[in-house]
């Protein structure tokens, strides 16, 4: 029975620092920097670097796994404040849009090197779920005050937010936003 030990505190360390510089190298220079100027921005050496992440797409499909553990932690606590009436649901659901549509024009880059790499997923669909299941909590509080049309469904929100223009300037987002608002709130009484 093998034991699996946890990382050494400089291994993690390591590991956020690549991270950190290939998600900033890639949304800075696009999909085609190369693996030795992400350890350079890191300040690692590049076997530190494939140690860690033996191929490109092994770190832009991290990359990508840590995003979508933020939308998932996003999503979870938009749900909370909404649950315990700190605010709306229709206006979590609303905030939710919004920042993802900012985040994923922060990662436009990084999303283009996934595809270009062929990355599916991030390997771990329990973010996608958490994410999924929080929204779907926040579309029935928000339907049952009345404010979010009876019919939308997270599905609904996933294509909505597969449309946003993410390489547009902040202006273009908010216009998306405010065009795609009326197709999922209740018209005002």
């Amino acid at each position: 029975m093998s034991v699996i030990r946890p990382m050494r505190a400089d291994a993690v360390r390591n590991r956020r620092k690549i991270l950190d510089a290939a998600n900033a190298q890639i949304t800075a220079r696009g999909p085609d920097v190369g693996m030795d100027e992400i350890a350079q921005a890191a300040g690692v050496a590049v076997g530190t670097l494939y140690r860690h992440f033996p191929t490109k797409t092994d770190l832009v499909a991290a990359v990508v796994g840590e995003y979508v553990v933020a939308v998932a932690d996003d999503a979870q606590a938009s749900l909370g404040r909404a649950s315990v009436g700190t605010s709306r649901a229709v206006d979590e659901v609303v905030g939710f849009l919004s920042r993802v549509a900012e985040s994923s024009a922060d990662h436009h880059a990084v999303k283009a090197a996934a595809q270009g790499l062929g990355v599916e997923g991030h390997g771990d669909e329990s973010d996608e779920s958490r994410a999924s299941g929080a929204l779907a909590e926040l579309i029935a509080l928000a339907q049952a005050d009345g404010d979010i049309r009876t019919e939308v469904t997270v599905d609904d929100l996933y294509l909505l937010m597969a449309t946003a223009p993410t390489d547009e300037p902040a202006p273009v987002r908010q216009r998306w936003l405010d065009l795609i608002l009326p197709g999922i709130t209740t018209p005002p009484c």
